[in-house]
């Protein structure tokens, strides 16, 4: 049964024509639908699109009878009530990368305007249409400090950005490693204060949670320096609306940056009224990159739900991945993708399910191993297989799970999944290059490299001149076109192909390929 995913508000159509050409779910478009509307139709969805226009509440989720998980199409989630998803078993995700440029430069826009009072000598020109240039003296970003409170993936891309304009950065996050700062020249502090205390600029980047919810009040602007200018296009309610307006009025901050405010739209805020304000309306994602990103990520994480593979950027899994370093979340993503294509490619009972690593990773082996369990079993035993019961399912399976670390073979991190079934045995080996780069480096021993994504057929044949003719001569008389062509050699008279497709192929084409006579085996997979 094809499942439904449904697009409760406006994204671009480059993600939804991911879904629309996805021929095993059923795609239902919401965005134009008032609220009313909206939760009649969600009573039978698996998975949900969101943004911040819907608030997924009580009401929300006591209209879904069937929801599986959530896609948060932006990084916030403070619409979202993540408890109570869990606690109904829904898994709620986000896109916290999509967006990030987008919102970088647009800080840095409010940052240059903070010194040189764009907006205002802007609208003097021609609005009031006055040409007095000794009105709009400003200050130099050159050799001023720059306070960056959060170092993510949006505050080290500030800093970066300032450095290069010759200020000098300080940056605050207890949750950061501090040689993730001095790695790129910044200087880390130890606490907020020294951040008050040093800066000339403060550009704040943090999520808003209980802990960051008026982060910055009375007390703290009280420490700043007087003349200090203020950027935030984070979160509304990360400084204390009203202790910035006291501080506006007596002069102690020069200038206010603002994107985001506690309540929005903000068309009558008391920011408005001041003339050393720079105001823009919660645009840090919009940019048409910014937007697609979004757009194209979101989809292709609700696909990735629907079909039960992976559960990128989760939020509320019984393993709280937001606990472990984030070096590790690539490879949990990864370590699903490669279950669930061992799932595609053996079919017969399992008898064990082993995982090996090298590097640092292999500190995180029985997370990985959860994750592995679940995808590899999930496509035989749908819901009934979870993270919390996976390990107890496999025993009652009688299939032996168990853990290895292995001394490197050249990859910093590495990771392996060995199925031994009733008939053969199956291993799928992968790493993750750069920030989030998944590759599968080896499958069943012959050394290859092609990214765990998209529709593919493995094929391993009999290392001898005319194979490649005959699949690619096979694959053109179907009208079915070659996306990408990988191949691996043992040097022992075997081949591995990993073809990648730009469409699903029929059990009857499958059939044609397994009847080369070089062929020792062919399977179609799709992640």
């Amino acid at each position: 049964m094809k499942k439904k995913i449904i697009i409760c508000d406006a994204i671009l159509d480059k993600g939804i024509e991911l879904l629309k050409n996805a021929d095993d779910v059923d795609l239902i478009q919401a965005a134009h639908l008032s609220k009313t509307e909206l939760l009649k139709e969600l009573s039978d969805v698996d998975v949900a699109i969101t943004r911040s226009s819907t608030d997924v509440d009580l009401n929300f989720l006591n209209s879904c009878k069937n929801l599986k998980a959530l896609i948060r199409a932006g990084v916030g989630v403070d619409n979202v009530d993540i408890n109570e998803c869990s606690k109904r078993g829904i898994i709620v995700m986000n896109v916290p990368t999509a967006n990030t440029i987008a919102a970088v430069e647009l800080t840095m826009n409010h940052l240059l305007c903070s010194a040189r009072s764009f907006v205002n000598a802007h609208n003097f020109l021609k609005i009031e249409k006055k040409w007095e240039r000794e009105k709009w003296y400003g200050i130099e970003l050159m050799n001023k400090t720059l306070g960056i409170i959060g170092f993510g993936n949006i505050g080290s891309r500030v800093a970066s950005r300032a450095k290069a304009f010759g200020m000098k950065v300080i940056a605050y996050d207890p949750y950061i490693s501090s040689s993730k700062m001095t790695d790129l020249g910044i200087t880390c502090v130890e606490t907020l204060d020294e951040i008050l205390i040093q800066s000339d600029f403060i550009s704040i980047h943090t999520p808003k949670t209980k802990e960051t919810a008026n982060m910055i009040s009375f007390d703290e602007i009280s420490k700043m320096k007087d003349g200090v200018r203020l950027i935030n296009c984070a979160r509304g309610g990360l400084y204390n609306e009203q202790a910035l307006c006291e501080g506006l009025k007596n002069g102690k901050i020069a200038w206010l940056g603002i994107d985001v405010f506690e309540k929005e739209p903000a068309t009558n805020h008391p920011f408005l009224e001041f003339e050393n304000v720079s105001v823009t309306s919660h645009l840090g994602a919009n940019t048409l990159e910014s937007q697609e990103n979004i757009s194209i990520q979101a989809c292709e994480q609700a696909l990735s739900a629907a079909r039960e593979i992976a559960y990128p950027n989760a939020l509320n899994l019984p393993i709280k991945t937001e606990d472990l370093p984030k070096f590790v979340a690539p490879y949990i993503e990864l370590i699903s993708k490669m279950g669930f294509l061992a799932a595609q490619l053996d079919k017969t009972p399992i008898k064990s399910i082993k995982l090996e690593s090298e590097g640092e990773i292999s500190k995180y082996n029985e997370s990985l191993l959860t994750f592995a369990v679940v995808s590899v079993l999930r496509k035989v035993l749908g819901e009934k297989i979870n993270y919390i019961n996976a390990k107890f399912v496999a025993k009652d399976k009688d299939i032996e799970l168990s853990c290895n670390t292995l001394p490197s073979s050249g990859y910093n991190n590495k990771i392996t999944i060995k199925i031994i079934s009733e008939k053969t045995s199956l291993s799928i080996s992968g790493t993750i290059f750069s920030e989030n780069e998944q590759r599968i480096v080896e499958l069943n021993g012959f050394d290859i490299d092609f990214k765990p994504k998209g529709k593919m057929i493995i094929l391993n044949n009999k290392d001898i001149p005319g194979v490649i003719a005959n699949v690619s001569g096979i694959l053109a008389r179907n009208n079915v076109n070659i996306a990408d062509f990988r191949l691996g050699r043992d040097g022992f008279g075997k081949a591995l192909a990993v073809i990648l497709l730009d469409e699903k192929i029929s059990k009857v084409l499958l059939e044609e390929l397994r009847m080369i006579d070089a062929c020792i085996f062919a399977e179609y997979a799709e992640i």
